[in-house]
């Protein structure tokens, strides 16, 4: 009996162990059929991962001509330097030998190292590397698994800072873009093309704004990597497209000459003990809208960008109190000084508040409001010709006395002051306009006679772009028709034909009868001639010019000086507007600028410019307002 119950009980142990054997089988059987069948594809992809790498190829960018078919920003082949990822820590004894070859701070590469957020997409790590360091790395390669060689093509700007903001940079996209990106795309969002890993964009400027034209379609190359993260071939790829060309309306010839005369002029400036900071020169045909030519100072090196900024470099940008990324052209908002005396003066024939040859006597200050003239300045009798020619203060105070504020805000608006000029460019200004609702609205004070008086000479609290002095100018020039002003005239289709082609945009008819732009006109060329604010600066000048200095109260520092011309005089080709920040007496700080820009559009050999002194500076008032105007900004002089 002990025996059979013996035997019982080892049968019952070797069941039991037989099952826990049968469990732990099925077990395993259950994982394999959960890995092969159920998971399979999942590690088959992370499998292939492992083996197959796709190294992107960044497509070329379209090039930008300028009017003439010349190249203005386009692209070259440069070589590029970039690891694959393992799934695992960089190795920093690859890093460190890499950045001895490449003479760059080791920490360069560990950063942009780990700013990657996984995955197994190429991290660039240097870019447009001499041949001489790429020599050296592939003769040290077995040092240096998982880093790759590649040819791509680099964006690139041939003259440097010429045009900086209005062409614009190009960045590589960042890991968070390219999450956003991704999402985009799975939520039905996104636009503009299919954006990947080392996908360049347009950063500013047209390469941003016209971004989903310039970029293509990026490819790539699908390579078999050794375990140590090695390409060993090729065995796929996906061709890139190139993007498509724009054509500009700037003229290369004419904005290399603006660039220069801006350098040249605030170099003397300075030379003078004149502290200018900046400037802004645009120049436009007033006929249609195109813009010639676009400069804005100072400015920065796009190829900075292209090649991966250092630290050093973004720091020195970045920390530049005069602004070099903002477009002053089109972003500057500046007090518009003696130039509003043409929106003024227009007003005041067109409402008959005052005929041509009315004589107004000029004793030094208005008669209403001790408001004088430069040094309390008398110019005597003036009708309205000479008063423009002359920059008189005390006749436009006049005027502004018989217009009131609300005629002087609403021809304002009629020019198109106090609204955007429409220009298909980022963050263009829109200005301001002087008004009583404004003051009460910022400051919740009363309006007071003398700030009318300062309106009407373009100080208060008006604003103005020089874009939108150029739309003033044109519709001067050509007869009162507003212009909406453009940079772009053509996108091309990838075979070279037009597939968009832009041209003149109407906005609308200045609402000034002829008769009384003809009398403005004729003001603003006697502006020129000798015996007006400018007739130094363009004396022994073979073609007739009209314009208007001015010289604009800065509550920030020094006056900032205004020339705005158009040319020629009785059938103008162009207009140009030049503004120098805290550059002081118009004439000569910006209208040494326009001469030379005028005689390279009309091929005028050139001259030196007669020296100008500013000794007389015609229309400014150094006597705060102690009457009836609360505000104590300085008016304008010239």
């Amino acid at each position: 009996m002990l025996k059979a119950l013996y035997k019982k009980k080892k049968t019952t142990r070797f069941d039991v162990l037989l099952t826990i054997v049968v469990i732990i089988f099925l077990i395993l059987l259950g994982r394999v059929f959960f890995l092969q069948a159920i998971e399979g594809d999942y590690y088959r992809g992370k499998a292939e991962g492992n083996r197959l790498r796709m190294l992107s190829m960044t497509a070329t960018r379209g090039i930008m001509y300028d009017r003439n078919g010349q190249i203005v920003v386009g692209s070259r082949p440069a070589y590029m330097v970039s690891m694959l990822p393992t799934g695992k820590q960089a190795d920093p004894q690859v890093l460190q030998t890499l950045a001895t070859y490449l003479q760059v701070p080791v920490k360069t590469l560990e950063d942009k190292v780990e700013a990657h957020k996984g995955g197994y997409e190429p991290i660039r790590l240097a870019s447009d590397v001499t041949l001489d360091k790429v020599t050296k790395i592939e003769e040290h390669r077995h040092e240096l698994p998982g880093i790759t060689v590649d040819v791509e093509p680099l964006r690139y700007y041939p003259h440097d800072t010429m045009a900086s903001q209005l062409l614009g940079y190009v960045g590589e996209v960042s890991e968070d873009e390219l999450a956003a990106a991704k999402q985009a795309e799975l939520d039905g969002t996104h636009t503009g093309g299919s954006i990947g890993p080392g996908t360049i964009l347009g950063r500013s400027g047209l390469e941003k704004m016209y971004d989903p034209v310039l970029r293509g379609v990026d490819g790539g190359r699908q390579v078999e990597v050794d375990a140590s993260g090695r390409p060993i071939e090729e065995v796929g790829r996906k061709h890139t497209v190139p993007g498509r060309n724009i054509h500009l309306t700037i003229d290369l010839n004419l904005q290399k000459v603006a660039e220069k005369a801006v350098y040249d002029q605030l170099e003397a400036l300075r030379k003078q003990g004149i502290p200018a900071k900046g400037a802004a020169v645009v120049a436009m045909d007033p006929n249609t809208g195109a813009v010639l030519a676009m400069v804005s100072a100072p400015g920065f090196n796009p190829n900075w960008f292209a090649k991966g900024i250092t630290t050093e470099q973004w720091n020195q940008l970045n920390t530049d109190s005069n602004h070099p990324f903002e477009n002053k052209v089109v972003t500057g908002e500046y007090p518009p000084g003696s130039p509003f005396k043409i929106i003024t003066g227009a007003a005041a024939l067109e409402l008959k508040k005052v005929t041509p040859n009315e004589m107004i006597y000029d004793s030094g200050k208005h008669w209403l409001i001790d408001k004088r003239n430069a040094e309390g300045e008398a110019l005597g009798w003036l009708d309205f010709n000479k008063a423009l020619a002359k920059s008189d203060n005390v006749y436009f105070y006049e005027m502004g006395n018989r217009l009131g504020i609300e005629n002087i805000d609403k021809y304002a608006k009629i020019f198109g002051l106090g609204e955007k000029t429409g220009i298909k460019l980022y963050d263009e200004g829109t200005g301001n306009i002087a008004s009583p609702e404004y003051k009460r609205k910022v400051f919740d004070q009363d309006w007071y006679l003398g700030e009318t008086f300062d309106a009407a000479i373009g100080q208060s609290f008006t604003l103005v772009t020089p874009i939108q002095m150029a739309v003033v100018m044109s519709e001067i020039a050509n007869g009162g028709i507003r212009y909406q002003p453009y940079v772009v005239s053509r996108i091309d289709n990838a075979d070279g034909t037009p597939e968009e082609i832009f041209g003149p945009k109407k906005l609308g008819v200045l609402q000034v009868s002829k008769s009384v732009m003809d009398i403005v006109r004729n003001g603003l060329r006697d502006v020129t001639l000798e015996g007006g604010t400018a007739g130094e600066i363009f004396k022994g000048l073979s073609l007739a010019v009209a314009g208007k200095t001015g010289t604009a109260e800065n509550a920030t520092g020094r006056d900032h000086g205004w020339f705005v011309a158009y040319a020629p005089y009785d059938k103008p080709r162009i207009v140009v507007v030049a503004l120098v920040e805290q550059g002081g007496f118009g004439a000569i700080s910006a209208g040494s600028i326009v001469r030379p820009i005028l005689e390279e559009y009309f091929h005028i050999p050139k001259q030196p410019i007669p020296p100008v002194t500013a000794k007389k500076e015609d229309g400014k008032d150094d006597n705060k307002d102690t009457s009836t105007s609360k505000t104590e900004t300085k008016d304008n002089k010239d």
